[in-house]
């Protein structure tokens, strides 16, 4: 057990000295399969690479990536902006309430947090700001709202947690939906409340907008959302009913984004070349990743790592409660090293036989790791949402404006969580009444 207990320091060390995380994994499952296989290590690591790199339902992961990549390009998401914006315009926080709409609505749609923040952000961010809402505020709702690609299905991260704890993506996706509303809720309630509270003063002339009509806006509302609700639909809805598995689902996503796309008079040669460019590196970093972990988590196991946590959950006088407490602040913790990717990779496989033995809900469990790792996304300072803010927020936007922006939201998120967790119907109800139907 000592190699185990050896191989997350040694990880650490080499993802701390910038070595990819990827190849980092590789070369400590390699070091602690040969103490614990000899010569005979490498038959026993490319089984386990292999194995990951045949796994039906991932092959789910470039099909999502691909759609959201494409929606990225079809001219839905500004139109989907300005619909918003009639709506809501003249509500207290008005813009920020279309923000966090529109980032749970192609949440549903792409299931990719990166795409959706920046997307959101280079439309919300000049129009918030003309209509004078403090930089604190813009950052926390363009960081909020793109993080909920986390909680709103389909989701790739429920793709690949269902995958590797060897559960039901469909029960997976519809155990998120509630909990994931309930989120969308609390954000909207806060920036409503913070409106009335703080009102936003545009500059002269913001105010004065070319009046549209009721039939107007029901046209373009109709327009707009119909063909995003479709999709979210055929996506969705196949992979709740049992008609499509979610590989299959991915594909029927990716077709309709592309059809979206030149119905929208936004598709070329290069807009298709430059999204199959992006799908390829995405997911040749997340699949590598899944096989690298596969890698590691199978020496672990070989070195008997199943039995040191056993120990570690027995020395501490851990129960039940105690021990999913212990498991979800390793997810939270590791979120601070490691992107989402390996912090599932890692803690799935670790985490799935001990909570299967209690007897505890793995749909309930498995909604629970992924609202931490949502938090986490929010969480500086190593906040990936911030990072991809970050990198389109105009100079005048501070990380410390950024950072005070996203606290009000994690404590949302922590409510969240508290509220899952007190109510597991939640997260447990929907599965049992639609999935398969």
């Amino acid at each position: 057990m000592l190699i185990a207990g050896l191989m997350f320091p040694a990880l650490f060390v080499l993802i701390l000295l910038g070595l990819p995380i990827a190849f980092s994994l590789v070369i400590v499952a390699v070091g602690a399969g040969l103490g614990a296989f000899g010569p005979v290590a490498f038959n026993q690591l490319y089984g386990s690479f292999y194995s990951a790199s045949t796994n039906f339902i991932l092959s789910a992961i470039p099909m999502f990536i691909l759609m959201g990549a494409l929606l990225e390009r079809s001219g839905i998401a500004e139109r989907l902006f300005r619909v918003m914006n009639l709506w809501l315009s003249r509500l207290p926080g008005g813009l920020a309430l279309a923000t966090i709409a529109m980032g749970a609505i192609f949440a549903a749609a792409a299931g990719v947090v990166g795409a959706v923040e920046v997307m959101i952000g280079m439309m919300a961010i000049p129009a918030m700001q003309r209509a004078r809402y403090g930089n604190p505020l813009i950052a926390g709702t363009i960081c909020a709202g793109g993080s909920l690609g986390t909680m709103i299905p389909p989701s790739v991260i429920a793709v690949m947690y269902a995958s590797l704890a060897q559960m039901s993506v469909g029960k997976l996706l519809a155990g998120m939906m509630l909990p994931g509303l309930l989120m969308v809720g609390l954000f909207l309630a806060y920036i409503f409340i913070h409106g009335l509270v703080y009102p936003a003063r545009p500059e002269p002339g913001e105010e004065a907008e070319t009046p549209v009509s009721l039939g107007e806006k029901l046209w373009l509302t109709v327009t707009v959302m119909l063909p995003v609700v479709l999709l979210i639909v055929a996506v969705l809805g196949s992979i709740l009913a049992g008609v499509a598995s979610p590989t299959e689902a991915a594909a029927v996503g990716a077709a309709g984004a592309l059809a979206l796309c030149i119905l929208n008079g936004r598709f070329s040669v290069e807009m298709l070349r430059s999204s199959l460019a992006i799908t390829v590196r995405i997911s040749a970093m997340i699949l590598l990743i899944v096989a690298a972990g596969t890698m590691f988590m199978g020496a672990f196991a070989a070195n008997g790592g199943a039995r040191l946590i056993r120990d570690v959950i027995d020395g501490a006088g851990l129960g039940t409660t105690g021990m999913i407490v212990f498991f979800l602040a390793v997810v939270f913790i590791l979120g601070f090293v490691l992107d989402w990717t390996a912090n599932v990779l890692i803690c799935v496989p670790l985490f799935t036989p001990f909570i299967r033995s209690a007897g505890v809900d793995p749909v309930w469990f498995a909604t629970l790791v992924i609202i931490v790792i949502q938090t986490g996304y929010l969480t500086p300072p190593m906040a990936s949402s911030i990072f991809y803010l970050k990198s389109i927020a105009p100079p005048g936007m501070t990380y410390g404006q950024m950072c005070r922006g996203v606290l009000p939201f994690i404590v949302l998120q922590v409510l969240t969580l508290a509220l899952v967790a007190s109510f597991p119907a939640l997260s447990t109800w929907l599965p049992e009444r639609i999935v398969g139907f």
